[in-house]
């Protein structure tokens, strides 16, 4: 098993937020103090949507999102792209 590692704000540098130079999608930055991070706009999507899911709804105390490829059929001539994307999975941790 891959060892588990809390990022604390005490450990970060500095973090840059914005789109690159010749991209069109924003990147997280994140400069740490030994390591740096940099997060595709998916990526942080995915984790805000979570996020904003578990602090407003009523029950709902976590959420799981897990990796997984899918095909795209995009006009049926059999052209298949790869898909990545984090859904929800079914596990829902409620609150008592």
């Amino acid at each position: 098993m891959r060892p588990v590692r809390i990022i604390r704000n005490e450990n970060i540098e500095r973090v840059l937020i914005g789109v690159p130079k010749g991209h069109k999608h924003v990147r997280v930055y994140m400069k740490l103090k030994d390591a740096a991070l940099i997060f595709q706009e998916a990526t942080i999507a995915n984790i805000l949507r979570a996020y904003l899911t578990i602090k407003t709804h009523s029950t709902i105390r976590a959420q799981e999102l897990k990796m997984h490829t899918m095909k795209l059929d995009e006009n049926k001539d059999m052209l298949f792209i790869n898909c990545w994307e984090l859904p929800e999975t079914k596990k829902k941790y409620r609150k008592n």
